[in-house]
């Protein structure tokens, strides 16, 4: 880790992909001791990289083995499972990435979702576009939407007080702390399991350990998923794991698409085994045109879009530039990650 006492001697920031000019000039007028290096191809940025002292940007095995003094790598990204390699994870230099940019949108596009599926929205649009009124809850609204023997149908779930349901969220990290105080406000119960677990002040929320993962699952009418892709995590949600979940219940998946097992996840809901999924990340991606889970109608699919938002690149840019700051005096950047933890 840095020292943390100020810097009083020139220091040198690589930044590649180069970056348009308006945030060039922003980072060089964080100090006059920085020198920021914009380079527009690879072979710019190898020379550059060898006496830098920081690095912003997609970095390679080839860029850190010329980098013979480099003490700080900046992530564009806020996910780093195709970001780290085994070279950089054992380098020395300090690794921060993009977390915090997309909490508060990401929570609101999971509170879309468990609207829908609470008030059957999701259902009535399927029915305005044929021209049909049909209330759920009416035989005729349902004849439509049993895909298999067993299936929940919209008729099980009818409407939903949402003071009535119970909320899980597996990872209770910026995103999912902002998922639990949304639903919170909306009165529901809000449970949480992370590596971390804590007390929550705001929406006074106990965070689990993971152990007690399949006692959120049991309780959970909605299970969000908002965990990184890790070691740990990756196909984490498998048939069996969703086994452990309530037939009524519904899957969210914000997190990381390799997290759930898209196969076994069809085969859940089509035995009935939980009542419904929202997914904006999948395990592969785009999702085949011609796959099963896009024509079943107790699915939501969105395309990856939960983080997009107009607020995202000022602040993408103001994390940078705090990063940058500490670094000129000496500190730890705010979004420092653990390299071998993957976030």
């Amino acid at each position: 880790m840095q020292q943390e006492r100020k810097i009083t001697s020139m220091l040198k920031l690589v930044v590649f992909p180069a970056i348009d000019d308006i945030r060039r000039v922003r980072l060089q007028d964080v100090s006059k001791i920085l020198s920021v290096v914009n380079c527009h191809d690879h072979e710019q940025a190898l020379q550059a990289i060898a006496d830098a002292d920081a690095y912003f940007g997609k970095i390679t095995l080839e860029l850190l083995r010329s980098a013979k003094r480099l003490r700080w790598v900046q992530s564009p990204t806020a996910s780093l499972e195709h970001y780290l390699f085994p070279e950089l994870v054992e380098h020395p230099c300090v690794l921060s990435n993009m977390r915090g940019l997309f909490s508060d949108v990401i929570a609101d596009h999971v509170m879309g979702y468990v609207l829908c599926f609470a008030r059957n929205l999701h259902i009535y649009l399927r029915q305005q576009a044929e021209h049909r009124w049909a209330p759920v809850g009416d035989a005729t609204a349902v004849t439509d939407f049993v895909t298999a023997p067993g299936t929940i149908t919209p008729m099980d779930r009818a409407h939903q007080h949402l003071s009535d349901q119970t909320l899980g969220v597996v990872g209770v990290g910026h995103i999912g702390a902002e998922i639990a105080r949304r639903a919170a406000a909306f009165g529901m119960t809000v449970v949480g399991v992370d590596p971390h677990p804590r007390e929550i002040p705001e929406p006074q929320l106990t965070v689990w350990p993971m152990d007690r993962l399949h006692e959120l699952l049991a309780t959970a009418d909605y299970t969000v998923i908002a965990a990184p892709h890790t070691p740990e995590t990756e196909g984490l949600f498998d048939r069996v794991l969703m086994k452990r979940m309530k037939r009524s219940a519904i899957l969210i998946n914000i997190g990381r698409g390799a997290i759930v097992r898209l196969d076994d996840l069809v085969a859940a809901l089509q035995a009935g085994e939980i009542a419904g999924a929202a997914l904006d990340v999948c395990e592969v991606e785009p999702l085949p045109s011609d796959h099963p889970l896009w024509s079943m109608p107790n699915v939501i699919i969105t395309p990856h879009v939960a983080a997009a938002s107009p607020r995202v690149p000022e602040r993408h840019l103001e994390t940078l530039l705090e990063n940058v700051r500490r670094f000129v005096n000496g500190e730890p950047p705010a979004t420092v990650v653990d390299k071998r933890k993957w976030y």
